[in-house]
C-alpha cells in the first residue's frame, strides 16, 4: 500500500470506525463456533483484534497484522487485558511475505472490499506467499447487492467498494479452489439492518 493509504486507514482510529463493532462479525463467529478455524491463524487487516483474540481464544496461535498502528495498539491492549497470547504487528496486507511465515487459517473480515482491482490481485499473490496448499482463506466483504446508492468513502479516504461474485472468483483463479461463496450480511455501528455481504471459502491449491 502506499503511505497514503496506510495513513488513512490509521486516521479512522482517532475515532471508532464504522467497522469496529466491539465483537467479531456474526459470519465470523460462526465460522469459528462450527470448528473452521484450524492450525496457525493470520487475521489480516485484524483492526483491534476482536477476531484473532477469538481465534486465540480457541487455543489457536495467532497473529493480527494491520496497517493502523493505533489499531494494533489496541489489540495489544486487549490481549493482555484478557490474558490471551495472540501477536500483533503493523503490517501491509500487500506484502505478507515479509511476515515470513506460513499459516493454515487466513481470515479476511472486512478488507477485500477496500482494494481497488489492481490491488486486489496484489493481494491475492500477497496472500499465496503465507498460505501453503491446503490452507484456507475465509473472507468477508460488502456485496454488489448493496442498497442502491453511492458507494461512500469513510473520513480518511478509504472507500467500501461493493463487490460482485465474480470479482472474487476473478481474483482467485489460478493456484486457488473457492469452495463456497454465500450471501450473508456485514454488520456496522451505525446501520442496526448491517450491509449485505459475501463469505467466501477460498483453499490453496
Amino acid at each position: 500500500m502506499s503511505a497514503n493509504q496506510l495513513e488513512s486507514f490509521d486516521a479512522h482510529y482517532a475515532g471508532t470506525p464504522l467497522w469496529d463493532i466491539g465483537r467479531p462479525q456474526t459470519a465470523m463467529r460462526k465460522l469459528a463456533e462450527e470448528g473452521a478455524f484450524r492450525g496457525r491463524v493470520l487475521d489480516v487487516g485484524c483492526g483491534t483484534g476482536e477476531l484473532a483474540l477469538l481465534a486465540a481464544a480457541a487455543g489457536l496461535p495467532t497473529v493480527g497484522i494491520d496497517a493502523a498502528p493505533t489499531a494494533i495498539r489496541a489489540a495489544r491492549s486487549k490481549a493482555r487485558e484478557r490474558g490471551l497470547q495472540a501477536r500483533f504487528e503493523v503490517g501491509d496486507a500487500l506484502d505478507l511475505g515479509s511476515l515470513g511465515e506460513q499459516f493454515d487459517t487466513v481470515l479476511d473480515s472486512c478488507l477485500f472490499h477496500a482494494f481497488d482491482a489492481t490491488d486486489r490481485i496484489r493481494y491475492a499473490a500477497s496472500l499465496a506467499g503465507v498460505m501453503p496448499r491446503g490452507a484456507r482463506l475465509y473472507l468477508l466483504c460488502i456485496g454488489d447487492h448493496y442498497r442502491p446508492g453511492p458507494v461512500r468513502a469513510a473520513p480518511g479516504g478509504i472507500r467500501a467498494r461493493r463487490v460482485t461474485e465474480e470479482v472474487i472468483r476473478a481474483t482467485f483463479t489460478t493456484g486457488w479452489q473457492i469452495d463456497a461463496i454465500e450471501q450473508t450480511v456485514v454488520e456496522n455501528n451505525r446501520d442496526s439492518t448491517g450491509a449485505p455481504g459475501w463469505l467466501a471459502t477460498v483453499t490453496r491449491a
